[in-house]
């Protein structure tokens, strides 16, 4: 579930969002009045939407996108004359008066955007240090001299019970060392 901080100078004009994003079936994690609540709770959640107009008593919608963390996208609530003027064309906005159809797909869309990058960086294969790499070649080793393996299948060994162990390849050379010194 993707948390959604809506952020208003107005707590009336943030609870009425908040209570149009609850209708359509979103949690909302939290509702601010000002940028430095929303900078506190992004840092507890480290990932999320904020929905926002551009001006807060302490600070403008650009000085809180610079400083929100990496995982936070923001969809920016505001006048369509502001948003001609916006200078940052890369920013998720939507003009007022909204339309709540034209706020839910919006948020839905950034919501699948956020799916896709989480998934896309799972994929990512994990970069293994060298200290990981000597321990994975040790414990392969560990087993080719005790048990009379090939390097081959002291590998497949492992991987089939990092696999069956729903553990990593580390954590899997670890317990073979564990289990080996007795």
């Amino acid at each position: 579930m993707v948390n959604i901080i809506v952020v208003f100078p107005k707590a009336e004009d943030a609870r009425n969002i908040r209570n149009i994003l609850v209708r359509s079936g979103y949690r909302v994690a939290a509702v601010c009045t000002n940028g430095s609540q929303v900078l506190h709770l992004a840092d507890e959640f480290g990932e999320g939407i904020v929905v926002c107009g551009y001006k807060f008593n302490d600070m403008l919608y650009s000085d809180l996108r610079q400083d929100l963390p990496r995982g936070f996208e923001m969809l920016l609530v505001a006048s369509g004359h502001f948003l001609e003027t916006c200078p940052d064309r890369d920013l998720v906005r939507l003009a007022l008066p909204l339309k709540i159809t034209d706020l839910v797909n919006t948020l839905e869309m950034m919501i699948g955007g956020i799916a896709k990058r989480k998934r896309r960086e799972r994929q990512k294969p994990r970069i293994r240090s060298e200290e990981d790499k000597k321990l994975i070649e040790d414990a392969k080793r560990l087993l080719m001299e005790r048990n009379h393996m090939s390097e081959e299948e002291a590998h497949r060994y492992m991987q089939k019970c990092s696999m069956d162990s729903g553990t990593n390849l580390i954590e899997t050379a670890q317990m073979i060392f564990a289990l080996m010194k007795y």
